[in-house]
């Protein structure tokens, strides 16, 4: 690839700050990029770094300045709106492209234009960050570890709060309700439809299904035709999600989102550098084939999901500065292999059991 160069877009937001940050501590001299110049360039100036102000809105401008550029590290939300087109600039500039979305839209459209990027000989990786590494990695062992499965549930514990950026993708999914595969088939139900307990690994607790990414990218590495991913949450609480089943149609509207999102402007912050190393993550898998009676049970312990996104990130976009291979849609344990996860900082091994 041309100058093996990453850009990051998005670089002031706070992921693409930590992203920037890591980058130069470990060695990186990064472009950073994003549509306002007047934010870019005190970060820039702080890092000794190159900035691009480009909007995604300019094509023309977008294609011409990805040229130089080997790996884009898109980190500007909401993705349902920037994905699409990033990744075309990529494919019409020959430029890796990986982001930090957990919007379950944007990897079936990155799964979509897998012939146009394999064409072009370049790699479309959306999810490279906490959504969808830890369970996309668990959920390629636990194929592994038994390839006749035929269901796959996975879920996490995690004492991260919500970036900015995922709240706003969890406020898009409320108008719209969960989802989960069927058969091969995503399928939207109602929220707190679905519910079970589980160990995540400090204990039993109840827990929700949920819209979570890799109700798409679990079946793109697995191809088990029935998945669900769950979080814990309390009983009252699922209650309280159940009942607005009844105004999806009202939290569908734009005016809706706009105020709920204004308020994630103004309320949701991420958490500090010392905050972060207390946090960590507990990430669950399971398969089984019913018709056997096997079963198998999966788990990792990682880092918070921000330093998960952050390091992660960075290792899949070193890791496309080498990359030699065919061009066209991976997940991240497609790319990088399974045990991706497991080299992150505070990332322990994956385990496979029976329970």
């Amino acid at each position: 690839m041309n100058n093996k160069q990453i850009l990051i877009y998005g670089a002031y937001g706070y992921t693409g700050e930590l992203i920037a940050r890591q980058a130069v501590a470990q060695g990186l001299k990064p472009i950073l990029s994003g549509r306002s110049a007047a934010k870019l360039q005190p970060l820039a100036n702080e890092l000794d770094l190159p900035a691009i102000a480009v909007s995604l809105d300019d094509e023309e401008t977008l294609v011409r300045t990805l040229r130089d550029v080997s790996v884009v590290i898109h980190c500007a939300g909401p993705f349902s709106a920037t994905a699409e087109p990033m990744m075309r600039a990529c494919i019409a500039s020959g430029t890796h492209y990986q982001d930090i979305t957990g919007e379950m839209a944007v990897y079936q459209q990155a799964h979509a234009l897998e012939a146009e990027a394999k064409a072009a000989g370049i790699v479309l990786c959306p999810g490279t960050g906490f959504d969808v590494i830890p369970t996309d990695c668990l959920a390629a062992a636990l194929h592994k570890a038994m390839t006749s499965a035929t269901h796959l549930t996975l879920g996490f514990d995690s004492d991260s709060g919500l970036s900015p950026g995922t709240a706003k993708t969890s406020i898009e999914s409320l108008g719209v309700g969960g989802a989960v595969r069927r058969n091969g088939k995503i399928e939207v139900i109602p929220h707190a439809a679905l519910t079970r307990k589980i160990n995540f690994g400090r204990g039993e607790k109840f827990a929700v299904a949920i819209p979570w990414g890799d109700v798409a990218t679990a079946y793109y590495t697995t191809e088990i035709p029935n998945i669900e991913v769950y979080i814990p949450m309390s009983p009252r609480r699922a209650k309280k999600m159940g009942h607005l089943n009844k105004f999806r149609w009202l939290l569908r509207m734009n005016w809706v989102q706009n105020w709920l999102k204004g308020k994630v402007d103004k309320k949701v912050r991420g958490p500090s550098e010392n905050k972060r190393a207390e946090q960590q993550t507990w990430v669950w898998g399971e398969v089984r084939n019913d018709r056997r009676g096997e079963r198998r049970v999966g788990r990792v312990v990682t880092a918070n999901g921000y330093d998960v996104t952050v390091h992660g990130s960075i290792a899949v976009a070193q890791h496309l500065l080498g990359y030699m291979g065919l061009g066209g849609y991976y997940t991240p344990s497609k790319l990088c292999g399974q045990e991706l996860v497991e080299k992150l900082p505070g990332s322990g091994a994956i385990k496979i059991g029976i329970d």
